[in-house]
């Protein structure tokens, strides 16, 4: 997503970019303090920011018929759902999608936070009964000999007939609606820049894999960096809408979210 703004592929004016790697959640609270002006977010933390950031239109992660992954040393049991309740899930973050999903899923689990690069091994460990995972634990749980026993995405769509929307950019009001405009026409271009210059752009990913191969790279880019992300569409915004209003009812988020979207306007 980032990468032709990181390397100057694209002009952005005037606008200079610092590039601040750091893990969803971490992400997520800096955001609650107010610190970053533009950032990447959980959708399911953006409910709680919505008063100081505006959610853009551009930069979705969305899942459509997978996500997430709860898995475990057992194979999976018949009925998954209700097996899991009562049971320790280590997850990478309360403020994550990853865990509101896993809440409306089933709301009776137990759950410890752990770092997102850190739960497999914690689960492999026997420190917690199941653990939830993102990124490229999605694809490499069965490698540590754990076994999937829901997919956070393919439950969501069978409940919902849409797609998970995982993380979005967000960015702060108070820059004024100019700055916001055109900051969301950079990382739109940005987004399609990548994607049609997708070899180079997975090359520059490559560096950030986490022991992935190329191939491995290749299939975990295509899962989350693809039409949505350039724009969410009537169905990811749907989809959107429908997950804050399930969590609000669930009692799961504080309050309604009025989603509105910041598109470029060219």
């Amino acid at each position: 997503m980032f990468w032709a703004m990181a390397a100057g592929k694209i002009d952005t004016g005037g606008r200079r970019y610092t590039h601040e790697l750091a893990d969803i959640e971490t992400l997520n609270r800096r955001a609650l303090a107010g610190e970053l002006e533009v950032t990447a977010v959980s959708i399911h933390a953006y409910a709680h920011l919505a008063s100081r950031y505006a959610l853009l239109a551009h930069g979705a992660s969305i899942g459509d018929r997978y996500g997430p992954r709860l898995v475990a040393p057992s194979p999976a049991p018949r009925e998954p759902r209700s097996a899991i309740a009562g049971r320790l899930v280590a997850v990478p973050g309360e403020l994550t999608t990853a865990f509101l999903a896993l809440k409306l899923y089933q709301p009776a689990v137990r759950h410890v936070v752990v770092p997102f690069d850190q739960i497999e091994d914690y689960v492999a460990a026997g420190r917690a009964d199941a653990g939830l995972l993102i990124h490229e634990g999605q694809l490499t749980f069965a490698d540590r000999g754990l076994h999937l026993w829901a997919d956070m995405g393919e439950w969501w769509h069978s409940e919902t007939g849409l797609p998970l929307p995982l993380g979005g950019n967000v960015v702060r009001r108070d820059l004024g609606d100019e700055l916001v405009g055109a900051i969301a026409r950079d990382l739109k271009a940005s987004i399609e820049y990548g994607l049609a210059h997708r070899a180079e752009a997975l090359r520059h990913a490559q560096g950030y894999s986490r022991g992935l191969d190329a191939a491995g790279v290749d299939r975990f880019v295509g899962m989350y960096v693809n039409s949505y992300t350039v724009d969410y569409g009537p169905n990811g915004r749907r989809a959107v809408t429908e997950l804050l209003g399930r969590a609000h009812r669930a009692g799961l988020i504080p309050a309604p979210v009025d989603v509105r979207f910041i598109a470029a306007n060219r």
